[in-house]
């Protein structure tokens, strides 16, 4: 909804708050708070409840990501083995294909890309294709 909206700049601070004298900070506050009520209409009542005071949607979107973004060693863990057990089953091979896939979006989710300019990128890239195709 943010990039649809051309408002992804307020959740990565591309787009500062202006001073309260900058001829821009009425239109800047009124984006910020359309996006801020976006974002804590979007998460469950008890969630809400810890972010509906903030004035920033900057300050919501961090607090939310420093909340649900964490993901631990155990969890990636908990995955891979979940991508190993899947077998076919009586499962179509649409939905048997699904569910790999979801749990391998997942793992790219918690996973930091890596950042190469070198000839090694390739390598990466074949690896992670090796460890989908296991």
């Amino acid at each position: 909804m943010l990039s649809a909206n051309n408002k992804v700049e307020f959740i990565k601070d591309v787009i500062p708050q202006p001073s309260e004298s900058d001829p821009f900070f009425s239109s800047w506050m009124c984006c910020n708070d359309m996006v801020a009520s976006w974002l804590v209409h979007s998460v469950f009542v008890l969630i809400r409840k810890s972010i509906v005071w903030m004035d920033k949607a900057l300050d919501v979107w961090n607090d939310l990501k420093a909340c649900f973004s964490q993901c631990d060693m155990s969890h990636i863990s908990d995955l891979q083995m979940g991508a190993s057990s899947i077998n076919h089953g009586d499962l179509s091979v649409t939905n048997y294909f699904t569910k790999l896939r979801v749990i391998w979006d997942e793992l790219d989710n918690f996973r930091l890309d890596h950042v190469c300019t070198c000839n090694g990128f390739s390598v990466i890239v074949q690896r992670k294709r090796e460890d989908q195709a296991m």
